[in-house]
């Protein structure tokens, strides 16, 4: 499988960039420092990679508050690493780990 989003209507795909990360792990979307740009509806695309088949899921809204409110969370590290990771000499392997909250 692989995911992707797309930012309010097709063919508009969520570009992974310094603040924008799609985990092809788990399909979740990562926005860091929220922006008004970022502002919209975000629909999760699943593609099966042997019959190239896709699903949609529901689109969920982004809203940015105007109040100054962030809410308190406590920071956490997301970390999903398996016991194990077998790889061949000379090749890239790739871990995702993340920082959340403030």
């Amino acid at each position: 499988l692989t995911y992707a989003w797309i930012f309010n209507e097709y063919p508009t795909f969520v570009h992974q960039d310094n603040r924008r990360f799609v985990s092809q792990e788990t399909g979740n979307l990562y926005i860091a420092k929220v922006e008004a740009s970022d502002v919209g509806n975000y629909t999760c695309v699943v593609t099966n990679t042997v019959t190239n088949s896709r699903v949609l899921g529901p689109p969920t809204p982004l809203i940015l508050r105007n109040d100054g409110v962030m809410g308190e969370y406590e920071p956490k590290i997301e970390v999903q690493f398996p016991e194990m990771v077998p790889s061949a000499k000379g090749t890239t392997v790739k871990l995702e780990c993340f920082a959340l909250g403030k």
